[in-house]
């Protein structure tokens, strides 16, 4: 009997893509649905205006997501130094030139063209962190390892927080969760952890204390103050807090129907944006908001299984690095609109209006998928 060599075949994760597509469809319906009133009302009675914006931007990232998905992910480590010290000058330079938005400096443009080089930075220190972590081996638990990786990713996060502390948290969090499953003394993660829900116990007194010592801003202490008592503030810092929980509370079990929410003619501010899931509750209810963290908990998994099965180590991190910057922003941008968390202006991945996010996205989901497509399967 002759015998047969075995080909392997190259595995693609159709499952991950069809929740990337889904989420993203789903964001646009939903983007229509909460912006609709405000469009109309500030762009000539163009009720689909973020809508567009948003599917033009989506559809150039999905291409840009298949383009990268059939990358050798090994490239991206050629360019982990380049891309540090391009999200410095970027960071630097949106610092002292960026666009000013509501008092603070997020975005850098050229004529009508503008983003945000936040977004950059967490691709950066994804690629830059699982480059360091496969180099350095076993040392990721000697003090030298771990202080290679503050150094790529604290200063990092530290300039991004300086404007937007939400995605220094998250930049932060992306290298502490990469560090954490590289690591074998878990313990000292575990302490960390410990460590920061003791801090959310006692935000107000730590929050004065590192106001006085000019540390913390007063809008973010003012933030922590009304996250303690959002009623004491109905017509300041707590209006948002307030009209996006009256919107959760409304929508009962399964909502007043899809373009039925009453809070987003008005009452809560940019709908489409950091509260959008507030409106989700209140359109779809409880069945709807459970639905969509099904979605993202099945891509958490997806996450998982292409980490659990990635040819190496740097594949598998990278991987790890995206899976820890969408559960993270999910997690923090539920629990802002719940009240769980001070307010830190927080978008939902694939739902929330933004072109930068939806667009960088993208690229870290064909970073996914470009690891995905480099498992072989035996047959």
């Amino acid at each position: 009997m002759p015998k047969y060599k075995k080909r392997s075949k190259r595995f693609y994760d159709y499952s991950l893509l069809f929740a990337i597509v889904f989420l993203t469809i789903f964001g646009l319906v939903m983007i229509y649905s909460a912006s609709s009133y405000t469009a109309q009302l500030n762009y000539d009675g163009n009720a689909a205006y973020f809508m567009t914006r948003q599917g033009a931007i989506a559809m150039g990232g999905f291409v840009l997501m298949i383009m990268v998905s059939k990358m050798d992910y090994h490239w991206y480590a050629r360019f982990s130094g380049l891309a540090i010290l391009v999200s410095w000058v970027l960071m630097i330079a949106v610092s002292l030139v960026g666009r000013e938005v509501n008092g603070k400096k997020r975005w850098l443009g050229v004529g009508p063209v503008s983003f945000q080089p936040t977004e950059l930075v967490k691709i950066t220190v994804i690629v830059a962190m699982a480059a360091l972590i496969t180099r350095i081996g076993r040392d990721v638990d000697r003090p030298a390892g771990i202080a290679r990786a503050v150094l790529i990713t604290i200063p990092l996060a530290g300039i991004v927080a300086a404007n937007n502390l939400s995605s220094g948290i998250i930049i932060a969090g992306i290298g502490f969760v990469m560090m954490f499953v590289a690591s074998r003394k878990k313990l000292i993660y575990a302490g960390c952890v410990a460590l920061g829900a003791t801090a959310m116990i006692f935000a107000g007194p730590i929050g004065n204390f590192l106001t006085k010592i000019k540390i913390l801003k007063p809008y973010q202490m003012n933030r922590i103050n009304v996250w303690l008592d959002p009623e004491a503030y109905p017509t300041t810092g707590g209006y948002q807090v307030l009209q996006g929980l009256y919107a959760i509370g409304s929508g009962g079990l399964f909502g007043k129907g899809l373009g039925e929410s009453i809070q987003k003619l008005g009452f809560v501010p940019e709908a489409q944006n950091d509260m959008i899931f507030s409106i989700i509750c209140e359109e779809l209810g409880l069945f709807g908001a459970v639905s969509v963290i099904l979605i993202f908990m099945f891509m958490i998994y997806r996450f998982m299984l292409i980490a659990g099965n990635a040819p190496d180590l740097f594949g598998a991190l990278i991987v790890v690095g995206v899976m820890a910057h969408i559960a993270i922003q999910v997690i923090l941008n539920i629990a802002v609109v719940t009240n769980t968390i001070p307010n830190t202006g927080i978008t939902l991945p694939f739902i929330s209006y933004g072109g930068t996010s939806i667009l960088f996205l993208m690229v870290e989901m064909g970073m996914v998928l470009s690891v995905s497509n480099q498992i072989k399967l035996e047959k």
